[in-house]
């Protein structure tokens, strides 16, 4: 099919209407107002669901951009999708649980049995089946022989790897095949209405398993293609498409592709997605690179067992998942060959080692003989081959954590500029040949090959002052303080470096510091002494450093400085770090600095006294409203804004614990300031555990009173507004952010006070989504300051994407924001403009930011609490880990409280 001709088809329909059409659900509202909600007076057991859009924005320049969403006709509205549910067992009866089989069993069903050869179907791959129309019956069952997958059943007979060459041919049979009972039955039908229903603001129960059922057709279309599925993103097996990240990864390019309901329609949004892959080919080369060593004589074993253990290897043309490593060397493994049967029917067998039988019955002969052997068998079953003979097939996923070197390959290989990412995402879909789709054909499904037209606004950038009272408008999303002062500069009477490297010149570093101290307006003294490292310590643990060194520090000075300035070896993740940060902030209460100069100059120092500035109580730049009390909604209501974020540990860390951390501004009707308040809690767990605590149960008084105390001693009010900016949650949680965190903020109000009822105002924000935006001529990011809440945006509900930023490297990627609840009354030019001041606010950098800056300041709080649990996790002696309750829950360990010194200030910046 021409795909360009789709608009001028008169059986194709594009719903809902054009994109300037104003939703029927949206109510037009006075432009600054918006009507309001009735205060949450109490908890009910009532579910909320985010609130549906009141009105489209109209402030700031319009601009026309592209969206990477391409919009979906749809011909066939009255049919269905039938659902089956499959259920796959061995021949013994045990069900399959092996991961990849179930694809291979319903392709050779299908090929065997005419109930699916007549049936367009999608099939998830474990235990969904998905058809246009439906099977002959609503209960089916099959028997199914692979011949191939057999061959993954090692060292039942014969030599290392399998049968050898005296074994029958009905023996080779057997092993090489195996049978599978397939049970399909019908468990519901999904109206494809359903989808034009949704598209048009009416809520329908099946839209979101319509939905699925089309990303699931693009999941099985890949996969037919041979791609790595990682959930909506696909990738192929093209040394292209590779880059090398070192340490034997490889960063691999593909792209996602998933359908989404907008206010323009039905859309499929791709975009170009990377993922990490382990470097394809000899075993011992890639061992090699994963271990930075020039000879497979310099491997450790022990590591490799870990870094292989479940990896798929190819050898002798099969592929086998590796089981572990043998506990003997090549030359010295042995194992049982069997020779066949004597007279009696016995087996005749004889021990070999397997470089023997290698060498005399393969003619093989081993150079690294000295080496273990891969084992591909069971614990009971062992089956060998010698590792110079193995080779890692393509596309396995590395899921391990990054070193820095690598993410930042990884960031550097994987940014494209808009022009590049554009045509890339163009390149895509014509190569998917979704047009060739059998079921997308079958659901009457089209898809326009062009970008999405689509209407933007850019908002101006927010006024700044700055020191004398200067304002001034940045411009490009950025500005700078040169020949400018800070508008509130401290202070600085006591304050000593602490040294732990060798190649800074201390000299030079503090005239730099007192030049641009003054140039910014910042009283620095010179320090009062500078404490250098004993060398005979460098080899010591790094918590034993710190405290060497900090027991000098005490010992020299009479009393602590305003701040210690601490001199870094190495510029990213020095384990010196976590235990000089838990030192300073929770045992001592003094404000620190961290540094690891490569280079001094005044840019560099410029920064770091941002930093420092802002930790000690300070502000660099204000909202030029903020500073005359002019913000509409916030200015005239003493108002809290918070900044809620959960960071959890690494990829299959499920014995770390994830850290939630809330920062809240403070001294109303400033929005500049801010504070954190930071727990732990079970890992992997979203939802805050800790937002509201009874003070009857444990002498934890929750994150909630905590922050609603300090507005109180900061402003002399109590907030009658609570505008809340939450990170980190998905679509399929906001439920859950309104129904349990919302709830526990309100028991937190309540039980300070129930007469006391604040409004209340919930705005997630999305940065780990696929939508790109690009101006038509493709070769610029689109300007800081773009908003857009039309045609690619939620049909019903209230969200919008805002691109605050400055893009300078790579394709802008816009922040999406979705106002769950709003009792305050924010229409959406005033929410819209809100966040767009609240990325002027960052006191670290001098350019806008992409995110709002509470919700990156509570970000940074979590990040620098969390390196006190890896300073735990190192430590030896920490008696923090481990342990269970009473009912056998693993106990979850505590973060130490930060020194009162601390607790107010901006530490995380």
């Amino acid at each position: 099919m021409d795909f360009s001709t789709c608009n001028e088809s008169a059986e194709l329909e594009l719903l809902p209407p054009p994109p300037q059409t104003i939703h029927p659900n949206i109510v037009p509202v006075k432009a600054g107002l918006g009507k309001a909600y009735e205060p949450l007076k109490k908890i009910n057991n009532t579910n909320r669901l985010p609130m549906a859009r009141k009105d489209i924005g109209s402030k700031g320049q319009k601009i026309q951009l592209l969206a990477n969403h391409f919009r979906v006709g749809m011909r066939k509205k009255d049919g269905f999708f039938y659902q089956y549910s499959v259920a796959m067992f061995y021949e013994d009866g045990n069900p399959v649980e092996v991961k990849g089989i179930g694809r291979k069993v319903m392709d050779k069903l299908c090929a065997t049995y005419d109930e699916l050869q007549n049936n367009d179907f999608a099939y998830d791959g474990e235990k969904s089946l998905f058809t246009v129309g439906s099977l002959p019956d609503k209960k089916l069952k099959f028997l199914v022989v692979l011949e191939e997958i057999s061959s993954k059943r090692i060292g039942e007979n014969g030599g290392p790897h399998g049968p050898n060459e005296g074994d029958t041919k009905r023996m080779r049979r057997q092993s090489r095949s195996k049978t599978f009972k397939v049970e399909i039955n019908y468990a519901a039908k999904i109206p494809m209405q359903a989808i034009v229903n949704a598209l048009r603001g009416q809520d329908s129960d099946n839209f979101q398993e319509a939905l699925r059922v089309l990303d699931i057709i693009l999941r099985q279309h890949a996969a037919k293609r041979g791609c790595l599925l990682v959930r909506q993103s696909f990738f192929h097996d093209n040394p292209r498409n590779y880059s090398d990240l070192g340490g034997g990864v490889l960063g691999c390019r593909g792209f996602h592709s998933s359908f989404r309901a907008t206010q323009g329609g039905l859309s499929l949004n791709i975009d170009v997605s990377t993922t990490m892959i382990l470097q394809p080919g000899p075993v011992l080369d890639f061992l090699c690179l994963n271990q930075n060593v020039k000879h497979p004589n310099s491997i450790d074993w022990i590591k490799a067992k870990r870094m292989l253990k479940n990896l798929r290897i190819k050898a002798n043309n099969i592929e086998y998942k590796i089981t572990g490593l043998s506990d003997q060397p090549c030359r010295s493994q042995t194992f049982l060959l069997k020779h066949g049967k004597d007279a009696n029917g016995e087996v005749l067998s004889s021990e070999i080692t397997v470089y023997d039988y290698f060498k005399h019955h393969k003619k093989i002969e081993l150079r690294c003989s000295n080496m273990p052997c891969i084992n591909v068998g069971k614990p009971k079953r062992p089956a060998y081959f010698p590792v110079e003979l193995c080779t890692l097939v393509p596309l396995q996923r590395y899921t391990k954590a990054l070193t820095n070197l690598q993410r930042a390959q990884l960031v550097e290989k994987s940014r494209q500029r808009p022009n590049e990412r554009k045509a890339s995402l163009e390149d895509s879909l014509r190569n998917s040949r979704y047009g060739n789709e059998p079921m997308l054909l079958s659901s009457g499904i089209t898809i326009e090959p062009m970008l999405n037209k689509i209407e933007g606004r850019v908002l101006p950038a927010p006024s700044l002052v700055v020191g004398r009272g200067e304002n001034f408008i940045p411009r490009g999303g950025r500005w700078n303080f040169n020949h400018k002062k800070l508008i509130e500069p401290v202070k600085i009477e006591h304050w000593a470096i602490v040294n732990f490297s060798t190649r800074c010149d201390i000299v030079y570093l503090c005239n730099t510091l007192k030049k641009c101290a003054d140039m910014k307006g910042i009283h620095l003294n010179a320090p009062n002494k500078v404490f250098d490292e004993d060398q005979s310590y460098k080899r010591e643990p790094a918590n034993v450093r710190v405290e060497k060194l900090y027991t000098y520090v005490k010992s020299m000075l009479p009393g602590f400085p305003q701040l210690l300035l601490c001199i870094l070896p190495e510029r990213k993740n020095s384990e010196l770090y976590g235990p000089w940060k838990r030192r300073s902030l929770a045992d001592e209460g003094v404000a620190t600095q961290c540094i690891a100069p490569v280079k001094i100059n005044d840019q560099y120092i410029t920064n770091v006294l941002l930093k420092i500035n802002a930790k000690l109580g300070g502000i660099n730049s204000k909202l030029s409203i903020e500073n005359s009390r002019s913000i509409p909604f916030v200015s005239n209501v003493p108002t809290l804004i918070l900044g809620m974020d959960v960071s959890h540990g690494s990829p299959g860390r499920s014995d770390v614990p994830s850290i939630a951390a809330v920062v809240s501004s403070r001294c109303w009707p400033e929005i500049s300031r801010y504070r954190a308040a930071v727990r732990t809690q079970s890992s992997k767990v979203e939802m805050i555990a800790s937002l509201f605590k009874p003070v009857s149960d444990t002498e934890d008084e929750g994150i909630i009173r905590e922050l609603i105390k300090d507005f109180k001693n900061t402003s002399g009010h109590k907030p009658q507004q609570i505008i809340i900016f939450r990170d980190g949650v998905s679509e399929s949680q906001f439920n859950q952010v309104l129904n349990i965190e919302l709830n526990d903020i309100i028991k937190a109000c309540n039980h300070l006070d129930e007469r006391w009822c604040p409004k209340f105002t919930v705005i997630v924000a999305q940065k780990n989504h696929h939508t790109k935006f690009f101006l038509p001529s493709g070769a610029e990011n689109v300007p800081p300051g773009t908003v857009i809440d039309n045609s690619i945006c939620h049909p019903k509900n209230n969200d919008f994407y805002m691109c605050a930023q400055a893009g300078i490297m790579g394709t802008t990627r816009p922040t999406h924001y979705h106002v769950l609840h709003d009792e305050i009354g924010f229409s959406a030019d005033a929410v819209q403009e809100l966040v767009h001041q609240l990325s002027y606010v960052y006191q670290r950098s001098t350019t806008a930011i992409s995110l709002v800056a509470p919700i990156c300041y509570a970000h940074l709080a979590a990040a620098q609490m969390a390196q006190f649990m890896k300073f735990d996790e190192l430590s030896e002696t920490s008696s923090s880990h481990g342990g269970l309750t009473s009912v056998g829950v693993p106990l979850v360990p505590q973060l130490p409280r930060l020194h009162e010194e601390v607790t107010n200030s901006m530490f995380f910046c």
